[in-house]
Order: C-alpha cells, then sequence, then structure tokens
C-alpha cells in the first residue's frame, strides 16, 4: 500500500534520514522504533508531505507527490505527536473536520458523514464530551479527540506518532485495542511510532529499527526486537531491563 524508496532528508551536511526504503502492506501494522534522534517523527513529515526529501514514497504505486491534498486525505490519515488548537472549537466540530476531504468547499453540507463522526466520538469515549470545548480539555482527552477525527476521516492508511502520548494506562490498552481492531477491516494498515517497545511488541505485526536515520533491522516484529538487535541500537542490554522492571510486580 505504501512503499518508501531511498528515503533521504538532510539539513545541511547532517542526514536525519539516510537512505531509507521500507514497506507497508495490507494488513500490517508497521512500528518505527528506535532511539530519540533516530529520524522516527520525521518520517512521519515526510510522508505528510511536511518536510523535503529526495526519494519516493509510493501510495498505491504512485508517487505521493502526484496526490491532490484532498485525495491523499482520503486514504492516508494521521495523527501528530501534538496538536493544539487556540479557538474554542467543540469536541464535536474538531472531530468533524475530519470528514473536509470529501467536500467541496469549507462549508459544504454535501458530505453525509454524521455517521462517521458518530462512530469515530463512540470509540474513542468522548460522546459525553461531544459539546465541550476543546480548550477545556485534558493532554489525553485532547489526544483523543484528535484521533478520534482521524477515525472520521476513514483513511486507507493511518499514521500515528507516539498515539499513546499523554494517555493514562487504560486509554493507551482502549486506544492500542481499537486501532488493531480498526486494522482488521480489508484494505487499511497502520504505521507508527513507538517509543514503548512493550505495545510495539504487543501490538506490531511488522517493524523498522531506526538509529542515526539509517534502518537497522526491518520484517516481522519478533525477527527485529531481538536482543542483539535493541543492544546495538540502544547500547544496552534491552532485554535484561525489561525483565528487571518486570520483577518489581511479582
Amino acid at each position: 500500500m505504501l512503499k518508501a524508496n531511498h528515503i533521504t532528508v538532510r539539513y545541511d551536511d547532517h542526514a536525519v534520514v539516510n537512505d531509507l526504503s521500507f514497506e507497508l502492506k495490507e494488513g500490517q501494522w508497521l512500528m518505527l522504533v528506535g532511539p530519540n534522534g533516530a529520524g522516527k517523527s520525521t518520517l512521519i513529515e515526510i510522508i505528510s508531505q511536511g518536510v523535503p526529501y529526495t526519494g519516493s514514497i509510493e501510495l498505491e504505486g504512485k508517487d505521493i507527490r502526484r496526490y491532490k491534498p484532498a485525495q491523499l486525505a482520503r486514504k492516508i490519515g494521521v495523527l501528530a505527536q501534538k496538536n493544539s488548537v487556540g479557538y474554542g472549537y467543540t469536541v464535536e466540530e474538531v472531530v468533524g473536520l475530519g470528514r473536509y476531504a470529501y467536500t467541496s468547499s469549507f462549508l459544504s453540507t454535501r458530505d453525509d458523514g454524521k455517521d462517521q463522526v458518530e462512530r469515530a466520538l463512540e470509540l474513542t469515549g468522548l460522546t459525553g464530551f461531544r459539546h465541550a470545548s476543546v480548550l477545556t480539555l485534558s493532554g489525553g482527552e485532547l489526544q483523543r479527540t484528535f484521533l478520534a477525527q482521524v477515525f472520521a476521516q476513514n483513511p486507507q492508511i493511518l499514521i500515528l506518532d507516539e498515539p499513546a502520548n499523554h494517555l493514562d494506562l487504560i486509554y493507551q490498552k482502549h486506544i492500542f485495542s481499537l486501532i488493531s481492531e480498526w486494522l482488521k477491516t480489508p484494505g487499511r494498515a497502520v504505521l507508527s511510532v513507538v517509543h514503548d517497545l512493550s505495545l510495539a511488541r504487543r501490538y506490531g505485526t511488522h517493524a523498522v529499527l531506526m538509529n542515526r536515520g539509517k534502518c537497522a533491522a526491518q520484517g516481522e516484529i519478533n525477527a527485529v526486537l531481538t536482543p542483539d538487535n535493541l543492544r546495538s541500537v540502544y547500547d544496552m542490554d534491552v532485554y535484561a531491563w525489561m525483565h528487571e522492571m518486570l520483577e518489581q510486580w511479582k
């Protein structure tokens, strides 16, 4: 569904992403993992066409740069790591903006997306907040609002930059389980930046392990998140640390 070919992003002489290639296929949940500064979030910006890059990204065999913004929004939904609003829109209004790609103008009422908005509010547990101003929301509630907006958009591919950012444990589990269910519908795929390796291992089907802008390993999740691969990237025994942390709960 999505294919990156030799992607490179440079700032002066520094390559933030360096000759990276990967594929995202139908039914996959591809986790982008690696330490801070590995280039994971930059890759999200590349797919969103937010930063200049060399190489190409193909969406269903067509260079992503050849899509019009509205066409692209019908196929790819992006949840950024940081979302902010400067006006007192209600939660329902913000979620409803996910239907913008299906209208002929900002004020158009041709798109009948009310069912999609209702479903998105219900799935993210925001029905009771629908009339609340987004300016009054907590960080976690605001994150769920923008996730609901992406669900209302009804894309084929979800691009998520730290989807559990600011979320309590119960909503981390809720959101990741929800995305996992969303993925079961044919014709869909997910790409996520995730710092929590436990979440990546639990929900991901495939992974790209990044380090200093380069791909250290990629493939099925269990073949990528091995002790040796993680030690080489994080410069520590990740497996031993995970087991040590788990021992505290016994």
